[in-house]
């Protein structure tokens, strides 16, 4: 006879499973998301992906003054960045490397206040769980709902961070959970470019 805690086991496994297995398949179908990535990783610069997202955290003190507006209408394109460097976050609630370097891309967004937009980009969340985790984090920067963006920036895990030029062009990228030595690099680089 099974027990309850074991069938609940067996079940939390499969659902993983059929996660990772979706993930699979989802990476063989996103070629232009991993051409993007080669692109980047390249140094060729690409477009950053476009996108039309609903802002849920409006956090825009951090943000120059003249992008404030976007984010207090409701919804961020990443053409209303231009001008500016960017640091695009792609987080989760559930992600524990993302609570970890949140604290890091805070100070980040307070340091660079004004010159370098921090944007967070919550995936395959809740959106109630999402401020929850900003509200206990003490996000400084907004936060869009950004599930969609998911292939067309070709990410593979959580967090990712993507680092932008004025132009609108991504100069670099990191994998995993970014470190403080790190993001102080790329946000120079892309203050440079």
């Amino acid at each position: 006879m099974i027990t309850w805690r074991r069938a609940l086991t067996l079940l939390s496994v499969a659902f993983v499973a059929a996660l990772f297995a979706a993930l699979v398949v989802r990476l063989a179908q996103s070629d232009s998301g991993s051409s993007f990535v080669s692109a980047v990783q390249s140094g060729k610069k690409p477009a950053a992906p476009g996108f039309k997202a609903a802002v849920i955290w409006p956090r825009a003190e951090t943000w120059p003054a003249r992008l404030r507006p976007a984010a207090a209408a409701g919804t961020v394109e990443v053409s209303d960045l231009r001008g500016y460097p960017a640091v695009l976050n792609f987080w989760s609630s559930w992600c524990t490397a993302c609570g970890k370097e949140s604290v890091r891309l805070s100070r980040a967004a307070r340091e660079n206040s004004g010159k370098v937009v921090f944007l967070g980009l919550n995936v395959h969340d809740l959106s109630s769980d999402a401020r929850r985790f900003l509200e206990h984090h003490h996000a400084d920067y907004v936060s869009l709902r950004a599930s969609s963006l998911y292939e067309s920036y070709g990410l593979i895990g959580l967090p990712e961070t993507y680092y932008i030029d004025r132009k609108g062009r991504v100069v670099a990228l990191t994998i995993g959970e970014v470190t403080q030595s790190k993001l102080e690099a790329e946000i120079t680089r892309a203050l440079r470019d």
